[in-house]
């Protein structure tokens, strides 16, 4: 009894590290098999101008998404996206897997806006599929110490 219980501890404190930010819920390793679903679209390159993930130019670069708000990397975006930024949303897994869900029902939502409008046509439903893939960008993405840091 005494080995189950040293086994389950040791097992438990080995895990803590992937959750320990707090960040994502999600398994980043399956996330990066459905971002390749993603990466049509998007890419995630780093602040020195390095790729993570080589993708398209279609969409906004995904890197330091973590904390970011909506509609405010360096990318030409729609109106709606815009003003809800300006609402103030930051990036964060429950904003993430509703938006990917249906991007336009999201926007229209959070901005109570009936024809808000979403550049994004892909949807992502599978909300399980979506933390995964919030994972694995949180994941490649800067620490959360480092933006906190660039932030200052």
């Amino acid at each position: 009894m005494k080995l189950l219980s040293v086994t389950a501890l040791g097992m438990a404190l080995m895990s803590a590290p992937a959750f320990a930010d707090g960040h994502a819920t999600g398994d980043a390793g399956a996330g990066e098999t459905v971002f390749n679903k993603c990466k049509a679209c998007h890419m995630i390159q780093d602040a020195d101008g390095n790729d993570i993930v080589k993708g398209g130019r279609t969409g906004p670069n995904l890197y330091g998404l973590l904390g970011r708000t909506l509609g405010t990397a360096d990318f030409k975006y729609g109106k709606s996206i815009v003003e809800a930024g300006e609402s103030g949303i930051e990036w964060n897994e429950e904003e993430f897997v509703k938006y990917v869900a249906d991007p336009k029902k999201y926007l229209a939502e959070v901005n109570d806006d009936k024809r808000a409008r979403s550049k994004m046509a892909f949807k992502l439903k599978d909300a399980e599929d979506a933390a995964n893939v919030w994972a694995y960008i949180v994941s490649v993405g800067p620490a959360p110490e480092a933006e906190a840091a660039t932030d200052s």
